[in-house]
């Protein structure tokens, strides 16, 4: 009996150390796959950081809207003269802001300059839209007697391009530094009857 005794209580006491280190091993592994649940949400969170966040791209320089404020044109001799006032957008799609310098818009009546714009230098914030007014005075001054200016003229309706590029930083969290550009080339046509700025184009 006592023998038996002695077995059973040896048996009892290997199990209890059986279900001690099962116990142990589970807990290994409990903690093994919190760890690489860890790793795998961290690795998704700096992917996702990495592709969005810290992701810097050019902001977008556009011509919103243009409106005539002053028009002369004549078909014989062929000239024009003509004041716009033109708003003009840089679009920030980073997260953070766009530090730019001063640039110009040039105007070009096929492919020939007709007028400039000066556009000062300022700060779009992070994710946002900095809207701008510029002035203009355009003239047909250095356009050659051999265009088909006189034809558009007598039409009434004459085609115009804008373009420019404007140059600066972004900056994230006050650490990160990155030189961006942003280029400006939009078409429009002049409609000399109305006075209207239709049909802008930007790309």
């Amino acid at each position: 009996m006592a023998g038996q005794s002695y077995e059973q209580r040896k048996t009892g006491m290997e199990s209890a150390a059986e279900a001690s280190e099962e116990l142990k091993r589970k807990k290994r592994m409990k903690l093994v796959v919190y760890v690489a649940a860890f790793a795998i949400f961290q690795t998704i969170v700096i992917l996702v950081f990495s592709l969005t966040v810290m992701r810097i791209r050019n902001p977008k320089f556009r011509l919103t809207s243009v409106t005539v404020e002053d028009l002369t044109a004549a078909p014989s001799p062929v000239s024009f003269n003509m004041k716009l006032s033109a708003q003009v957008a840089v679009k920030n799609s980073n997260f953070g802001h766009f530090k730019f310098d001063n640039t110009t818009i040039w105007f070009d009546y096929g492919g020939v300059g007709v007028g400039e714009a000066f556009v000062a230098k300022g700060r779009s914030k992070a994710r946002s839209t900095k809207n701008m007014n510029v002035t203009v005075e355009l003239n047909s001054n250095n356009i050659p007697n051999n265009s088909s200016l006189e034809s558009e003229i007598k039409a009434g309706f004459m085609a115009l391009t804008g373009h420019s590029k404007l140059s600066g930083k972004v900056q994230l969290m006050k650490l990160i530094k990155k030189k961006k550009s942003a280029e400006m080339n939009c078409a429009m046509l002049v409609n000399l009857v109305t006075r209207a700025v239709q049909d802008i184009n930007c790309q």
